[in-house]
């Protein structure tokens, strides 16, 4: 059961703190979701809880694993890679959900199950061949431009559908739907209002393509009132994130 503390033996164990610190904010986040789902008056089963691992060890992977999460995210390849292959043992879905670089795209398709932040034409070709290539079928999520900005990543609204057509078409990819950050400074409520009608027009030449990733720590609240089915939540597991490098 996610949140439960296994049993301990009389043998002090160093991660014995780090495993009540995960299990309590696992707690607080599921008890969250719950309350978010009931006042959306939606079923918890239709919600995926990613827990985002990055800058955090494969220690605590290994501890999260033990309490029940299966799906890891992380936004680097640096880190993830590294990590997937030392947690190889695990049955875990690794979700991909920072900017992607086209030449990160063989790396990243060696272990990702399913790659949140694409947001261009000429990623799709290169995760595309690099699935290929390895022999796996990763899923895609069209990362949605929320504010138009160009340094914060995403496709513009008017952009999506062609997105969305160039990975539906292409070998080792699926489309699973749509992604997208709430802009900072805005009404995460609106944001998530647009995604979500976003996401209906999709459905329209592309019925399969049901997932909404939105919703971090602090704001799965409003991802939830507007049909997110994966959240991508790190601190509000894991803790304050130490600086990265």
């Amino acid at each position: 059961m996610v949140g439960s503390v296994p049993p301990t033996g009389s043998t002090a164990d160093p991660l014995e703190p780090r495993l009540t610190e995960l299990v309590v904010g696992l707690a607080r986040v599921e008890a969250r979701i719950a309350a978010g789902c009931l006042a959306a008056g939606r079923d918890r089963a239709e919600v995926t809880l990613v827990v985002v691992t990055k800058t955090y060890p494969a220690s605590d992977v290994r501890l999260l694993a033990g309490l029940g999460i299966r799906e890891v995210g992380e936004s680097r390849d640096q880190e993830a890679a590294p990590k997937a292959a030392e947690c190889a043992d695990l049955e875990l879905s690794w979700h991909f959900v920072g900017r992607l670089q086209s030449n990160k795209a063989r790396s990243v398709a060696r272990y990702a199950d399913a790659v949140h932040s694409i947001d261009r034409l000429s990623l799709v070709g290169a995760l595309g061949r690099a699935t290929v290539e390895a022999d796996r079928t990763v899923g895609g999520f069209v990362q949605v431009s929320l504010d138009g900005d160009p340094d914060r990543g995403g496709m513009p609204v008017d952009g999506v559908p062609e997105l969305a057509d160039r990975i539906a078409g292409t070998d080792g990819l699926t489309l699973a739907g749509v992604m997208a950050v709430a802009p900072m400074g805005t009404d995460p409520d609106a944001a998530f209002d647009l995604l979500q009608a976003v996401s209906q027009r999709l459905l329209g030449t592309h019925p399969g393509a049901t997932a909404i990733s939105a919703g971090m720590s602090g704001d799965l609240e409003e991802a939830l009132r507007h049909g997110a089915t994966h959240l991508r939540v790190g601190s509000a597991v894991l803790g304050v994130r130490p600086p990265l490098e």
